[in-house]
């Protein structure tokens, strides 16, 4: 049996669109019929006005990044191998905020509202520098 790993999802039926969608290189997020508002992490109700009409959509995947924290130290797998590494949130230009990485962007060059576009490693969504 294989290592245990802390940063592969466990999809269940509600969540598995979102995860087999960025396997495809694609990042989903909800829409809300009633309200219009989007929201992230995946929710079978918005979370602004409790309506069930919500549905999947694509996000441009386009992001600012809101907030970020250099990871020096993870003992828990693969973390340990990746550190240090950008813990970060972002906003999405959806309007969302989100929970990612940041990669591929030295640590000095971070500025809250940089302009990110997402990326994906092993099926899972990080973002990097750029439109």
């Amino acid at each position: 049996m294989g290592a245990v790993r802390y940063d592969v999802p466990e999809p269940d039926a509600f969540t598995r669109p979102y995860w087999e969608a960025a396997a495809r290189g694609l990042l989903l997020i909800r829409r809300c019929g009633a309200c219009g508002r989007a929201h992230h992490y995946p929710r079978e109700f918005c979370p602004h006005c409790w309506s069930e009409q919500v549905t999947w959509e694509e996000a441009s995947g386009l992001a600012a990044l809101y907030t970020w924290s250099t990871v020096h130290r993870n003992d828990l797998p693969p973390f340990g191998d990746r550190a240090p590494y950008v813990a970060a949130v972002v906003d999405l230009a959806e309007g969302p905020r989100m929970m990612t990485e940041v990669v591929n962007c030295a640590e000095g060059s971070l500025r809250a509202g940089m302009a990110l576009r997402v990326t994906f490693r092993d099926g899972k969504p990080v973002f990097e520098p750029g439109r």
